[in-house]
């Protein structure tokens, strides 16, 4: 049976939120360091957000799944990604012995006189410090554009993406401007008719996605992290890229034939501002997704700017607001470039915030029941 905590008589050095890749990064460094945790996680088995992606989504798809601390990444081959990286997560666990319970959901986070109380449904565990590393997926972003409710046709956000084959003779307005919407008109274009809209005008990449490209990507984003801004994802700013895969439907024109976005939205399709109108069966919104920071509301950890202020101008982990807490996966660390770097530094942030809080605090118990 999994580790569980007597909530009366154990207070926790750390607790991390989340078994993605961040979270298991944050597990195996607080480990490393002698750090006393569990890994709390809201899905049943191993896999993070990888569990949740679409059938048609292979490992030579994905963007690349950065190796976890100590070991090498799955292969770049034909195997579906909501296959093989939950295989591989599970096998981390299983390898380093990561004290993961599941399914365990999150609500919220409050601070009882210093100490940290991490509630879901019935159960609670209490910490000294926090990581969450709970990622975006689970907060999908819908934009409101007038009239959708009329729309008579099916709408759905990426999350629900349930595979090219699902679209064979509709008619499908792909919205987004990101990596997302790339692929999904690369897998779509040469099955039925698409149309793509963006808010702006693509920026594409001409060279190829270095380590040092990745670094500069991530940079951007930190600074508006280092200043307390709602981040952007690190595929905003790297620009976008057409892999093999996608050159039949750059071939189509599915990317060049790109138009502005829409003004409103009516039963049977969308109309623009001049007036023009475009009849569509599907609206496939790849908007992205914001951080799933919600449980943490009770901690006050937001800025006046609305995002959560970082340490190491963004570089780091530590909320500038409380230092107990280290947000993985969060701002720059939000992709598999900078989450085990993340891990890393969070693990570092809690022994920095132990180290600070009084000797005489009760060493945390576990108890495997």
């Amino acid at each position: 049976m999994a580790p569980c905590v007597h909530p009366e008589v154990s207070i926790l050095d750390s607790i991390v939120i989340g078994a993605g890749q961040a979270g298991l990064s944050s597990s195996f460094h607080l480990a490393r360091l002698g750090i006393s945790h569990v890994v709390l996680d809201a899905d049943a088995e191993p896999g993070g957000a990888w569990r949740h992606r679409w059938d048609a989504l292979t490992m030579r798809d994905v963007h690349g799944v950065a190796e976890l601390p100590g070991d090498t990444p799955p292969p770049r081959d034909g195997e579906r990604a909501n296959v093989a990286v939950p295989a591989y997560f599970a096998a981390y666990e299983r390898t380093h012995a990561l004290p993961v319970i599941r399914p365990v959901a999150v609500d919220r986070v409050d601070d009882e006189g210093g100490t940290l109380v991490v509630r879901a449904g019935k159960r609670e565990w209490r910490t000294r410090t926090l990581v969450n590393a709970t990622g975006t997926w689970t907060h999908p972003f819908l934009p409101h554009y007038p009239g959708m409710e009329t729309f008579l046709g099916e709408q759905l956000h990426a999350v629900d993406y349930p595979g090219p084959e699902h679209f064979i003779g509709k008619r499908v307005l792909v919205v987004g401007g990101g990596a997302s919407a790339v692929q999904f008109l690369g897998a779509l274009a040469p099955l039925t008719d698409t149309l793509w809209v963006t808010r702006r005008e693509p920026i594409w990449r001409t060279d190829d996605f270095t380590p040092e490209a990745g670094a500069a990507a991530v940079a951007l984003v930190e600074q508006r992290v280092a200043e307390g801004l709602p981040p952007q994802s690190v595929v905003s700013v790297t620009g976008l890229m057409l892999r093999p895969q996608e050159r039949a439907a750059e071939a189509l024109g599915a990317y060049a034939a790109r138009r502005p976005m829409f003004a409103r939205v009516e039963p049977d399709g969308v109309r623009w501002a001049d007036g023009s109108f475009e009849r569509v069966d599907v609206i496939l919104w790849a908007t992205g997704f914001r951080p799933a920071i919600s449980h943490l509301a009770p901690l006050h950890l937001r800025s006046a700017a609305g995002g959560i202020q970082l340490d190491r101008q963004g570089r780091g982990t530590t909320a500038v607001q409380d230092p107990r807490i280290q947000l993985a996966g969060y701002g720059p660390s939000a992709s598999t470039i900078g989450a085990n770097r993340a891990g890393r530094s969070a693990a570092k942030g809690v022994q920095r915030a132990l180290a600070s809080q009084p000797t005489e605090a009760v060493q945390a118990e576990v108890v495997r029941s």
